[in-house]
């Protein structure tokens, strides 16, 4: 599991099934050293035979039926089908099964998706324990990083709605522990285990302790005990995607945990993980890249639904947009290492239409050491280091990693939710952009780009103030143009702003807020025209797929007099994607 979360000290060891010695592991670590055993002393069901494989079979969503009989006719089983995206969950002891599915008139893609043999507890799943709880503390400060994203602020504008569902797709929940119950909506939670729904009571619970802390993180409930979420007000299901013993998340528990999340109404979904037993999955490899296809596939039809994938980015400490090996993969076997490239995708971090989560360290302005990073791959950054929040049983525990800062980033995504109901998934991601605090680069090399968006912060860190609209007025004066552009084909437009009112010059940091509606932002180029003429790039075709620029540029513009007639400038350089300036705005 690379669920990217250290305890801070041996006190706060990691417990799951079987206590572990050691904190937990960083997610580029491998697992052998940490992996707790599964029982040894349960026997397996009939239907389970050593050397049972699981794999993925991709074919056309809809009736899958032909495909679900050539399983059966080739040496495998169903044991799961999801038709809604065309992806088959089998199980065979075949070794040459996936190979001889490819050839299956009606199959896309099929590929393992494991190194090692499902075990027996997936036909006959043990129901997780219910820890005893601990008395409840009767304190409940709030704590540094709740204050850096403002989130203590935000509480008093909009503490979130019930009627937001956030999905918490992790290791479990305790649903019992004080400070989660409140929030706790047990009739949307689930255990995805095996990469088939569970939805016996209980089932959803913690086997580990780290989908607890984040889900406190999300939305422990402000009721004067121990903890205070980003969003306290929102509901929060448990869907367990952790596999006891191992706790390892696999492509198909992964692809279950968001078929649930689209059907289940969640608005918001954390992903503090990467899906197991590979750290990067590479379309080269046919078993990987029916794992991209398949979980491609599910975070695609979820957010389809309406629901927004946040997910961490990773504790590497290394540069996902230059990858180069990975030393950590297969983490149910014996690792190995190899020569990746680009093309190779931590996901669901690293699927398109995903939050990619960076982390803060404890000042809340400058990278966490362990945190992974990347130009144009991470979207926003949290608090990672240092954090507190709820453990099962009661307890309470500090842990970092990015799968800390991730929650923050989802919490935040729930507030804008519950302030704006009708928001879909690309404007809460929007949004989250728009909102954040830009962070500078550090004296360090290997951030790359601008203050208002770079490789270690992206365009900055989460701000739950303005999430629920509770932003004060900026500084210096303000003017803004509301009125829509259309953008066409390769055209360029213009929309004018007439600054009047200022003293001298421009400032060094015109803020330059930016929002154009258009897919596919990497056909746009975008400029501040200032009264004289001179030119300011602040956008130029980058992005490539992603839709829409909502963000806010800094520009130097203090050789320029301050009042007369400013323009936005947008050139479309290719057919097929249109749109539109929504608005834009210059705060002096």
């Amino acid at each position: 599991m690379r669920i990217a979360a250290t305890a801070l000290g041996t006190t706060l060891a990691l417990a799951g099934p079987v206590s572990l010695a050691q904190a937990a592991p960083l997610d580029n670590e491998p697992l052998a050293a940490f992996r707790a055993a599964a029982p040894s002393n349960a026997a397996a069901p009939a239907a389970w035979a050593a050397g049972t494989r699981a794999y993925l079979v991709i074919t056309t969503p809809g009736d899958t039926t032909a495909v679900r009989n050539a399983v059966a006719a080739n040496g495998g089983s169903v044991f799961a089908s999801y038709d809604a995206i065309g992806v088959i969950v089998a199980h065979s002891t075949a070794t040459g099964f996936a190979a001889t599915m490819r050839t299956v008139p009606g199959v896309q893609k099929a590929g393992a998706t494991r190194t090692s043999d499902v075990p027996a507890d997936a036909y006959n799943p043990a129901l997780p324990s219910n820890p005893a709880q601990s008395a409840a503390p009767t304190t409940e400060p709030v704590r540094s990083d709740m204050t850096q994203i403002k989130a203590d602020q935000a509480w008093a504008v909009n503490p979130g709605s019930a009627s937001v569902k956030v999905g918490i797709l992790d290791t479990g929940v305790d649903d019992q522990h004080q400070d989660l119950a409140p929030n706790f909506n047990a009739a949307d939670s689930v255990s995805c285990a095996y990469g088939k729904a569970d939805t016996r009571a209980g089932a959803w619970r913690d086997v580990d302790q780290h989908g607890t802390h984040v889900a406190g993180t999300v939305a422990a409930a402000k009721n004067g005990k121990g903890a205070i979420g980003v969003a306290p007000g929102v509901k929060i299901s448990s869907v367990r995607i952790a596999e006891p013993g191992s706790t390892l998340f696999f492509p198909e528990n992964t692809i279950c945990g968001l078929v649930w999340s689209g059907d289940h109404g969640f608005k918001v979904t954390n992903n503090s993980y990467y899906t197991d037993p590979w750290q990067f999955n590479c379309p080269n490899n046919l078993d990987q890249a029916a794992i991209l296809e398949g979980v491609g596939r599910a975070q695609a039809y979820a957010e389809g639904k309406g629901s927004l994938q946040v997910a961490a980015a990773g504790n590497s400490n290394v540069d996902l947009a230059n990858k180069t090996t990975d030393s950590s993969s297969p983490n149910d076997s014996t690792p190995v290492t190899r020569t990746i490239t680009n093309d190779c995708l931590d996901i669901p971090a690293e699927l398109p239409g995903v939050v990619t989560v960076a982390a803060n360290g404890t000042s809340g302005t400058s990278k966490a050491s362990f945190s992974n990073f990347g130009r144009d791959v991470i979207e926003v950054s949290a608090p990672g280091e240092s954090v507190y929040s709820t453990v099962p049983g009661g307890k309470y525990s500090s842990l970092s990693g990015t799968s800390m800062a991730s929650p923050h980033v989802a919490g935040v995504a729930a507030l804008l939710a519950s302030a704006n109901p009708a928001y879909t998934p690309a404007d809460i991601r929007a949004k989250l952009g728009a909102h954040a605090t830009d962070l500078a680069c550090p004296s360090d090399a290997r951030c790359t780009g601008t203050t208002a968006k770079n490789g270690f912060f992206g365009e900055g860190r989460v701000d739950a103030l303005k999430a629920v609209g509770g932003s004060t007025p900026p500084p210096g004066k303000y003017f803004e143009n509301l009125t829509d552009v259309t953008i066409s084909d390769n055209t360029t437009v213009e929309s004018a702003i007439t600054v009047s009112g200022v003293t001298g010059n421009a400032p060094a940091t015109l803020k330059v807020g930016v929002d154009v509606k258009h897919t596919y932002i990497g056909d746009l180029k975008v400029d501040l025209v200032a009264p004289d003429g001179s030119v300011y790039t602040v956008h130029n075709r980058t992005g490539s797929g992603t839709d829409n620029i909502v963000q806010t540029y800094t520009v130097n513009a203090s050789s320029e007099v301050a009042n007369g007639v400013w323009k936005l400038r947008v050139n479309d350089n290719a057919s097929a994607d249109t749109g539109k300036i929504d608005a834009w705005n210059l705060t002096f």
